[in-house]
């Protein structure tokens, strides 16, 4: 097969060898490489069938199998691994061939590396994948980003690998730079908030509520008939039934409780807070996963600091009618999520130029995502209404599903706080519309305080100036 492979695959970690059949069984001829040759001829012995694919020893071996331009998708770890693939490879290529990373790559990891290759004649683009194994075997959701003439070389190898929806690949270009793996990093973002309110949902049913973990499932499951119709809430439901092999009992109540992260919800709280973009539940779920790591001082500190039962009282009502609260306060944290996410994106790209099209970033997560969910359509149709507005709070249509689940959401932060169970999400959520929609914060006492001890001075809302008092004359 030397020279006509149409692309290399550089990995075969599992995602790289899913989407490396995904690939060869849609008729597009693959090499594989991986630094360790076991691995490469693990895949080729134990995955490999019929589907046209060559497995590569080397990288001079990998390249020479391709046809010109190259292609070449890194599937490698995010960091430093990725440096070192493209210090062996580049020398090995030639202009106008194309390298895409396919991993979790930090963005501004990807701009340096794309302007490094540039100065050879080298594309380089970054691209988000989301879907996780299963996606990447069948159809995964892929947001490339960098140069229009880079991503132009790849597209019909691209969109023919993606997930399908209605109106087509799920496959998008997402603009210049590294904005496909910044589109990434705030889908990640998105996705920690949207899995921790269906945790803290999960907590209120079995705390409050004390329904087994089997009757949870089936509530998420109604839920996943309706509009919180998505991925995820059909996930949690087959999560909580799956057994434990040895026991028999729910697996899910055996595993330990400290969530794991990869660094890209980080990644957006920190760019959130550079570009100034209030973030608060986005940021509330990364904060979530890090306070689940101290077992032990959790463990310590809740021996010595029991919870007074009815403290406050809970408000009356039977569970029909908690569920019901419940369903739509996660409706709201989902909402609010993707309106904190949006914002991001927004500013973003004004920010670092890259052009992105949030309504087609949305309609690329609509399949093979791990976001994706009934609201998207909806979320689109109020981006295009006006896309030049940055958060979605302008548009009536969101501020009415909004509200009309404020009082709901109301009811549920009240009931967790009488069983003693923390809600970050949907606190977070809720008070981040309570604050937007104040024409008035009490910021004006900070902002005094901080002119009487530091002389920082402050605006009035009388007349045009900076001004500054000595506050103790």
């Amino acid at each position: 097969m030397e020279g006509r492979c149409e692309i290399g695959v550089i990995g075969m970690g599992v995602m790289g060898q899913n989407l490396a059949l995904n690939l060869a069984r849609h008729g597009i001829p693959v090499c594989v490489y991986n630094r360790t040759a076991e691995r490469t001829e693990a895949f080729m012995r134990e995955r490999v069938r019929e589907e046209p694919i060559a497995p590569a020893h080397t990288l001079e071996e990998l390249v020479q199998r391709l046809s010109r331009p190259r292609r070449l998708l890194l599937m490698v770890q995010a960091g430093p691994a990725v440096d070192q693939v493209l210090e062996a490879l580049v020398p090995l290529l030639e202009r106008g061939d194309v390298v895409m990373d396919g991993g979790n790559s930090h963005y501004a990891d990807t701009e340096r590396r794309m302007q490094a290759l540039a100065a050879r004649g080298i594309h380089f683009l970054g691209i988000g994948i989301s879907g996780g194994e299963r996606g990447a075997l069948e159809g995964p959701s892929l947001m490339p980003g960098g140069s229009p003439e880079a991503y132009a070389r790849v597209e019909p190898l691209l969109t023919r690998i993606a997930a399908r929806s209605e109106e087509g690949p799920c496959c998008g270009y997402m603009g210049r730079g590294g904005a496909g793996h910044y589109v990434k990093m705030v889908h990640n973002a998105i996705e920690y908030a949207f899995m921790q309110g269906i945790a803290e949902a999960y907590d209120v049913m079995g705390t409050a509520l004390g329904l087994s973990a089997e009757a949870i499932a089936e509530v998420f499951e109604r839920w996943n008939e309706g509009n919180l119709n998505a991925y995820l809430v059909g996930l949690a439901a087959r999560v909580l039934r799956y057994p434990d092999p040895e026991t028999g009992a729910p697996l899910v109540e055996r595993i330990l409780d400290r969530a794991e992260q990869k660094g890209t919800g980080r990644w957006a709280a920190q760019s959130a807070l550079e570009l100034g973009v209030p973030a608060p539940t986005l940021m509330a779920a990364v904060v979530a996963r890090t306070l689940s790591h101290f077992k032990a001082d959790r463990e310590r500190i809740a021996a010595g600091f029991p919870w007074p039962d009815g403290w406050p009282a809970t408000a009356p009502g039977d569970e029909v009618e908690a569920l019901a609260d419940l369903e739509a306060a996660l409706n709201l944290v989902v909402l609010t999520a993707f309106s904190q996410g949006l914002w991001l994106l927004h500013e973003a790209s004004r920010a670092y130029a890259y052009g992105v099209d949030r309504g087609e970033v949305l309609r690329v997560w609509r399949a093979g995502s791990i976001l994706r969910a009934r609201w998207l359509g909806f979320l689109r149709e109020v981006v295009r209404e006006d896309p030049e507005d940055p958060h979605l709070l302008f548009s009536p249509r969101f501020r009415a599903e909004i509200r009309d689940r404020l009082p709901a959401a109301g009811r549920v932060l009240r009931l967790a706080f009488a069983h003693g169970i923390p809600m970050p999400a949907l606190s977070t959520a809720v008070d981040y519309v309570l604050s937007m929609r104040r024409s008035r914060l009490p910021a004006n006492l900070i902002q005094a305080q901080r002119d009487a001890f530091g002389a920082h001075t402050y605006e009035r809302i009388d007349r045009p100036g900076v001004f500054h008092t000595d506050w103790e004359g």
